[in-house]
C-alpha cells in the first residue's frame, strides 16, 4: 500500500514535470512557426527585389557601353582637331606670322620716314 502511495506520488510528479516541460516548448513551437512565415515573407518581397536590381546593373552596363562609345568618338574628335589645328598652324600659322612681323617692320620704317621728313619741313619753313 505504501508502495502504491508512493508510485502515485511519482506519477503525480512526472506528469507535473512533464507539463513544466511542456509549457516552453510549445512555446518554442509557436516561435519557431513565426520564425518559419516571416523568412518566406521575407523572401517573397527580396525575390523581386533582387530581380529589379539585376535588371538595374545590367541596364546600368548597357548605358556604360554607350557611354563608352561616346566617350571614344569624342577622343577621336579631339585627336582630329588637334591634327587639323597642328597642319593649321604649319600651314598658316609661320607665313601669316611672317606677313605680320613684314608689315609692322614696314609701318615702322614708314613711320619713322614720315617723322623725319615731317621735322624737317617744319625747321626748313621756320
Amino acid at each position: 500500500m505504501i508502495g502504491d502511495i508512493a508510485g502515485l506520488i511519482a506519477a503525480i510528479a512526472f506528469v507535473a514535470l512533464v507539463v513544466l516541460v511542456a509549457v516552453p516548448l510549445v512555446k518554442l513551437g509557436r516561435v519557431f512557426d513565426e520564425t518559419t512565415s516571416s523568412i518566406k515573407e521575407l523572401t517573397e518581397h527580396s525575390v523581386p527585389i533582387l530581380d529589379e536590381t539585376a535588371s538595374a546593373v545590367a541596364s546600368a552596363g548597357t548605358q556604360l557601353d554607350k557611354v563608352d562609345t561616346v566617350t571614344t568618338a569624342a577622343s577621336e574628335i579631339s585627336q582630329n582637331v588637334s591634327a587639323l589645328t597642328g597642319l593649321y598652324a604649319a600651314t598658316f600659322g609661320k607665313p601669316l606670322v611672317k606677313v605680320a612681323a613684314f608689315s609692322y617692320g614696314v609701318r615702322r620704317a614708314l613711320r619713322g620716314v614720315a617723322r623725319r621728313g615731317g621735322r624737317g619741313r617744319t625747321e626748313e619753313g621756320s
